[in-house]
């Protein structure tokens, strides 16, 4: 059984993390999010109320973590300078981040554009990305499209690669995070985009 930390865990991303993984592996979770209220405990789940820019508070949350998934708003280049020192120094190797299609110029006109070069709110995503992909885990940054309702149904494609689509439904990108916390060597390293097939 997987020990899985989730930060964020009452945003719609982790929200939707925490129930598929819930639903569907026995991984036992760790829900951190400022507010921890909103948060049930029980034989599978624990709920912490932290702060992602406290070390003390990042520190207690990695303590027997195999991974980490952060999908989180804000200053996100700030946050995952935080997460990446405290899972170096907490010896956790598996990270999976949640930042936003169009940080690389990926997204194709006749997807409707969007990307950072014309979209300067997208800066903080892509500092995140760089600082994950410059650390010594094991990530995957997650780069999904516009989040929408309705069922599994996503296409992945892979850093250079252009963008297949503009939407992708909150389950795809659970049911993409549940396959990456069951197989750590998916998408190792890798930097993957998110759309609707």
């Amino acid at each position: 059984m997987k020990n899985v930390l989730i930060i964020g865990a009452t945003g719609t991303i982790g929200s939707a993390v925490h129930q598929t993984l819930l639903n569907e592996t026995a991984a036992k979770l760790t829900l951190f999010a400022r507010s921890a209220d909103r948060l049930t405990n029980s034989d599978r789940e624990t709920a912490m109320a932290g702060n992602v820019t406290s070390d003390a508070d990042l520190d207690q949350a990695m303590q027997g973590q195999d991974t980490v998934f952060a999908a989180l708003s804000g200053n996100l280049g700030n946050f995952a300078q935080k997460i990446v020192a405290a899972m170096d120094r907490n010896k956790v190797s598996r990270l999976l981040f949640i930042t936003s299609m169009g940080i690389y110029n990926e997204i194709p006109t006749s997807v409707g554009g969007g990307n950072l070069n014309s979209n300067p709110m997208l800066r903080s995503y892509r500092e995140a990305a760089d600082i994950v992909e410059a650390s010594d885990l094991n990530y995957t940054v997650i780069r999904p499209g516009w989040f929408t309702g309705g069922p599994v149904n996503y296409e992945v494609t892979r850093k250079g690669e252009p963008f297949g689509g503009h939407d992708v439904s909150v389950s795809s990108i659970a049911d993409l995070v549940k396959r990456l916390v069951e197989d750590e060597t998916l998408y190792s390293h890798d930097s993957v985009g998110l759309n609707t097939k």
